[in-house]
């Protein structure tokens, strides 16, 4: 066989060439589109955040990519169905799921027969983030999280804290500031954030954590004290309430929120991914989208694919040490 050695001009040539490719952006390599109808699996029944921000997403996909988006609601088991599903789903970037801490966090931890794992999908952006909220009944009394702090460590166990459920975030929001702190309260989980409000309203529990809404119209209205957000910043919807890591050196460190973010099978290509993550951009930087993002009381939180991988990997990792420390398992069903 003959062989044909490269010449130096060819060398050149085909190096330039590299060179080029490897400074220009990548979608100028590959503007990416769906070619069929793409869905938006969204773990969580109709009204919720997460349905809220697959319906966003897909009006938005839907204009800019020329495509039909449509949202599927897949309920049940903690938001895990819906999620597997994508998870076993092919990665050409017509399944997307809108994720959240439960199903993309706390699932790995707390079930012992979850059906996929966490490298079978990729994270793409985040949407938004929510802070969770931490009130008294005013008959406690207490109105902050010093004094919070204060009264159990002269009354331990005399109080109870309400939360969505078992495993929820705002339940390990509960056990986690309960663990930095080393206090004591009863945990008391109700089935749904709806009926733990009518118990802390009710005064059934002393303390409620809960995300943002429902119960941030409650303290506005006085029927119950606002404690905390749980977020390292205030929120802008409630801007006189401070963070929970305001209200106590041990505290330093906490961080909890819930987040609504994007992800895509893990056998989507680079391509794929980002043409989505530059679409998530661009519907977060909408004057519409922007308005229904406040009204949610949440602040908008693009990322890189990178810079939400981290960050769902950090969640992960806290969300597992809070459960191994409460000694929690539990089955899906």
């Amino acid at each position: 066989m003959t062989s044909h050695p490269l010449s130096r001009r060819g060398v050149l040539v085909g190096a330039a060439a590299l060179s080029t490719a490897a400074i220009l952006p990548r979608a100028s390599l590959a503007d990416w589109r769906p070619t069929e109808t793409v869905r938006i699996i969204v773990p969580a029944a109709a009204g919720g955040s997460t349905d809220v921000m697959g319906r966003l997403l897909a009006a938005h996909l839907q204009g800019a990519w020329g495509q039909s988006a449509i949202v599927e609601n897949r309920s049940g088991a903690g938001g895990t169905i819906g999620t597997a599903e994508v998870a076993r789903s092919k990665g050409d970037g017509h399944t997307i799921l809108i994720g959240n801490p439960g199903p993309n966090a706390i699932a790995y931890s707390i079930f012992r027969n979850l059906t996929y794992k966490a490298d079978q999908l990729q994270a793409v952006s985040n949407m938004i983030r929510i802070p969770n909220i931490v009130s008294a009944h005013p008959s406690t009394g207490i109105k902050s999280i010093p004094e919070l702090i204060a009264y159990l460590k002269a009354n331990p166990d005399k109080l109870t804290y309400g939360s969505s459920g078992v495993g929820q975030s705002p339940h390990l929001t509960g056990a986690w500031f309960l663990q930095l702190t080393r206090l004591k309260m009863t945990h008391v989980p109700f089935r749904g954030a709806g009926p733990a409000l009518q118990a802390g309203l009710a005064g059934d529990i002393q303390i409620l954590f809960d995300n943002l809404y429902p119960s941030l119209p409650q303290i506005l209205d006085g029927k119950l004290n606002g404690l905390c957000v749980t977020t390292t910043e205030r929120s802008a919807s409630a801007p006189e309430l401070p963070t929970m890591r305001e209200g106590a050196a041990e505290l330093a460190k906490f961080d909890v929120s819930s987040w609504f973010g994007v992800f895509l099978p893990k056998t989507a290509p680079a391509e794929i991914v980002d043409a989505l993550n530059r679409e998530v951009k661009a519907a977060l930087e909408r004057d519409d989208v922007k308005k229904n993002i406040a009204a949610m009381g949440a602040r908008a939180d693009y990322g890189t694919p990178q810079q939400f991988s981290d960050f769902v990997d950090a969640e992960t990792r806290k969300f597992a040490a809070i459960i191994e420390k409460e000694g929690l398992q539990m089955e899906v069903r």
